[in-house]
């Protein structure tokens, strides 16, 4: 597999024409790709705003508006700059609009209606854009978002020359895509947009990530290679563009390509300062690290992630927090470590239920079944305050992580059936669903566990099947190859499991770590 999909994603860099790899670019500016939005503002203007939307597409946000603010110096009647402003304000579109940032979004939207479009397409970008932000106390985010869509819809619809609006109608089919539509039917057509002009346009940035996004998707991450790629050459300044290949790397299981590329982001955002832009990288990366073996690097950049101090409401570094320390104790199996997890307080429920999750799988998994109670309950609360606050989609999260964490609990008092069965259930709401852009996944897989979980009740028979479903899914992950051969050995199937180990032991070639699946799979496959 790693091998053709290396070939495929070759062969269409190759086959779009792409510049080879490491020409030099003259200016820093230059460095974040190319970028024409047409404007009716003076020549200045138009420079300094083509300037900003380099930045915006490769969502470095205070950089792109402190450039609009250039362009309005430059012409104080340029309407569409405060477009500008107001849609770097949205932060990432595929999460809420920040708290704060709303009034300044709707205060920037309201100053270019004041001071006038210069051009009627103008006004139906300003036009489109508000419904982010007007009545946003009233109007739910999700609601807002689909309006959003049906704005930008017909904009690209009326403009069908204008890639730029061609180009943020894409990304738009993204955002407001639903997490359980498995057929992908808005992502497919988003690509389906911006495919064509990946062609004319190889060195646009935000054609290269929004695919990138688009292609985010485990049945079609294949399709997303050629764009990841190229996207941290084309931008090779932007923390974010570096960081955004290791999206489709985590979907096919390239943990070397994952680990370098979140290197050079995590490296630029301390350059840039961009701290949440830093520990969203650092969150990949120790998940890269955990399924090569590498368990002393994971760990090393996670005391970074602990040491940092983020704005309170970036929730990517929230998140980041609460994620990478339990990532560690669940993936290598420490239970006694994960039952013992501190809880970072957060503004974010979901952030906080990270931690409560892992903490509450180490304790009934370590016979801390009264602690194991204790945070699954808490883990229903916290679900409960996201139905209530309308975030339908984390409360969705949360509730697999309390169905995932009750199942233990049952399997830790002895009710066995009722744990699998409710572990099942588990699965079957993690498969309707899908990972938040925010995170390279869950901190297990559901079936994974639950695999593990009829490894223990002497099923493993059952718990194979499970494990190459898994697999399929989620490729190359330690615990998966872990899981898959120990079930096949204990089915008797030496030759699979023979297989699956010397795969893991490819995989943890250049491991650092003392786990015990290593030691056996190395055992086994010399034995046999």
């Amino acid at each position: 597999m790693r091998i053709s999909l290396f070939a495929i994603g070759i062969a269409g860099v190759t086959a779009l024409g792409f510049p080879a790899p490491g020409i030099a670019q003259e200016s820093a500016d230059q460095r974040l790709g190319t970028v024409h939005f047409e404007t009716s503002c003076n020549e200045i203007a138009q420079r300094r705003f083509d300037r900003a939307m380099r930045y915006q597409h490769s969502f470095w946000y205070t950089a792109s508006r402190d450039i609009y603010e250039e362009v309005l110096k430059a012409d104080p009647a340029c309407a569409i700059a405060y477009w500008g402003i107001a849609l770097s304000y949205l932060n990432n579109p595929h999460g809420p609009i920040p708290a704060p940032n709303l009034p300044l979004g709707l205060a920037a939207i309201e100053q270019a209606k004041a001071v006038g479009a210069g051009t009627q397409r103008e006004r139906v970008y300003i036009d489109a854009l508000s419904v982010m932000y007007l009545d946003y106390e009233k109007v739910p985010h999700q609601a807002r978002v689909q309006s959003y869509l049906k704005a930008m819809e017909a904009l690209a619809g009326r403009y069908p020359g204008d890639d730029e609006a061609q180009i943020y109608y894409a990304i738009a089919l993204n955002v407001a895509a639903s997490p359980s539509d498995k057929t992908y039917a808005n992502q497919l057509k988003g690509a389906a947009i911006l495919e064509p002009i990946f062609l004319r346009q190889p060195q646009h940035p935000g054609v290269a990530h929004y695919l990138i996004h688009l292609y985010d998707y485990p049945p079609i991450a294949a399709k997303g290679l050629p764009a990841a790629l190229r996207y941290a050459k084309i931008a090779p300044n932007a923390p974010h563009a570096q960081h955004m290949p290791s999206h489709i790397f985590t979907r096919v299981g390239y943990w070397k390509e994952s680990t370098a590329a979140n290197l050079a982001s995590v490296q630029a955002a301390k350059q840039g300062k961009e701290v949440g832009d830093q520990l969203h990288g650092e969150d990949y990366l120790v998940y890269a690290y955990l399924q090569l073996g590498q368990d002393q690097e994971a760990l090393a950049v996670i005391r970074d992630i602990e040491a940092a101090q983020p704005d309170p409401d970036a929730f990517a570094a929230a998140f980041s927090q609460g994620a990478a320390p339990a990532r560690y104790m669940v993936e290598r199996g420490d239970w006694g470590g994960a039952a013992s997890l501190d809880v970072k307080p957060s503004k974010f429920p979901h952030a906080m239920a990270i931690s409560h999750f892992a903490r509450a799988i180490g304790a009934a998994r370590s016979g801390k079944i009264d602690a194991a109670k204790l945070d699954t309950a808490k883990l229903a609360e916290l679900r409960d305050k996201l139905r209530e606050a309308k975030n339908d989609y984390w409360a969705g999260q949360v509730d697999v992580q309390a169905k995932i964490a009750g199942a233990w609990v049952l399997y830790a008092t002895g009710q066995r059936d009722d744990a699998l069965k409710a572990m099942s259930s588990a699965v079957d709401a993690e498969d309707a669903t899908e990972k938040a852009p925010v995170t390279p996944g869950p901190l297990a897989p559901a079936r994974e566990l639950y695999g593990f979980m009829l490894l223990d009740c002497g099923m493993a028979k059952e718990a194979l099947a499970v494990f190459e479903a898994t697999m399929a899914k989620e490729p190359n992950r330690f615990n998966g190859y872990v899981g898959a051969a120990t079930a096949a050995q204990l089915s008797g199937d030496a030759a699979k499991a023979k297989a699956f180990y010397a795969r893991l032991i490819d995989l943890a070639a250049e491991s650092n770590s003392d786990r015990p699946a290593l030691a056996a799979a190395r055992s086994f496959v010399a034995s046999n």
